[in-house]
């Protein structure tokens, strides 16, 4: 008979936590940090709605479900929206019924956008399916890697080093600093992205409070498996861009990459990927995970990508019943498409994961449909 225990991540119990990474670890797909319990307990130290559904059959525990319990029945994914990938870590032999679990941990749906699933538990939704970007050593050295990339836009890597070499020679000696810890330097990567989102009319994530906490907290962490990592590019003394993530054993997955505005003539961004890339190796990494979005820049970078879903799982019983109906109505009008019930939709879940008050979502989707206009706007001027 299954059990499901819904208990916030602070409450695991340390054979709990020790059976979560293993089953992570075992399963090529769970193996991003974003999977793993110990995501799941950092959000916890900043979230009070975070949630686990530990599920058990027979005294045996099957799996684990961690999200976020929001109002009316509704879940979303632990960490949303810096969690570019989730889902149910469980056994591969578990046989669950997503609905059932659902149902017992008193969740109506469960949405979801960056979806990884490799024992097939979720409902299958290759129409909205997204692709995620990974650099992947872990079969190949950095040079071998760094020459693939170079023979897939030999004219374009050709421009990046040459601007390297350029902003070495008019800014000062340009440096990666793989592990930096410069306080200064990681509030400077956030005030820059939060310029950028700003600019860029992109929801700001960053405004609330838990996801700063967040990185801080994984920022000071120094010693663990588990742990913030900066990398960051300096041309002589001045910080000219980095990223910054999390990172887990060989795999680094970047929340930030900020670059500096004023630099933007010689196109930092890639300039540092060519450099971090080389990098790896002396960092122990084998697996640098870009995510989902921005295609223009990461498939340069990226030679494997992965397949995530996007879209909505609901519970058996009445009141997955109109949940499911109310996602129909949603699909049916464009939801997961590009047109602007599907951009709509997406920044309404953008900020409803982000704000956790109603007088937060409010302000900030306001802001949002202002700077719509305005940008609308910019682009007609009158005559």
């Amino acid at each position: 008979m299954m059990d499901v225990e819904t208990l916030h991540p602070s409450l695991l119990s340390a054979d709990d936590v020790a059976l979560w990474r293993s089953l992570a670890a075992a399963q090529a797909g769970f193996g991003n940090p974003l999977l793993g319990p110990d995501f799941t307990q950092a959000v916890g130290k900043v979230r009070e709605d975070a949630r686990v559904a530990v599920v058990r059959r027979d005294g045996v525990t099957l799996g684990f479900l961690p999200f976020h319990r929001r109002p009316g029945g509704l879940a979303r994914p632990i960490g949303s929206p810096l969690s570019d990938y989730h889902g149910l870590v469980a056994r591969p032999d578990a046989g669950l019924d997503l609905a059932q679990v659902l149902r017992a941990a008193d969740v109506s749906v469960f949405r979801y956008t960056g979806l990884i699933d490799p024992n097939g538990v979720f409902p299958a939704s290759p129409e909205t399916d997204r692709t995620a970007y990974v650099i992947d050593l872990a079969e190949t050295s950095a040079e071998d890697y760094l020459e693939a990339v170079r023979a897939a836009s030999p004219k374009k890597i050709k421009n990046y080093r040459r601007l390297d070499n350029k902003l070495d020679r008019e800014v000062g000696p340009v440096r990666l600093v793989a592990g930096d810890v410069s306080r200064e330097a990681f509030n400077q990567l956030i005030d820059w992205k939060r310029e950028q989102l700003l600019r860029t009319g992109m929801h700001d994530f960053l405004r609330a409070d838990w996801t700063r906490e967040l990185m801080a907290d994984l920022f000071s962490v120094r010693d663990s498996d588990f742990r913030g990592l900066m990398i960051n590019l300096y041309a002589g003394d001045t910080l000219v861009g980095g990223h910054f993530g999390i990172r887990q054993g060989a795999t680094y997955h970047p929340w930030l990459a900020s670059m500096n505005p004023e630099h933007a003539a010689w196109s930092p961004g890639q300039i540092f990927f060519l450099r971090a890339i080389a990098a790896m190796p002396a960092l122990g990494l084998d697996r640098y995970d870009l995510g989902p979005g921005h295609d223009h820049y990461k498939r340069s970078y990226a030679l494997k990508s992965i397949t995530i879903g996007e879209g909505a799982a609901t519970a058996s019983g009445i009141g997955g019943r109109v949940a499911s109906s109310m996602e129909s109505v949603w699909n049916m009008a464009g939801a997961h498409g590009a047109g602007p019930v599907g951009q709509l939709r997406r920044r309404m879940d953008a900020i409803a994961s982000s704000e956790l008050t109603m007088s937060g979502r409010v302000r900030d989707f306001v802001e949002a449909v202002a700077s719509k206009a305005q940008r609308r706007g910019g682009e007609h001027p009158e005559a």
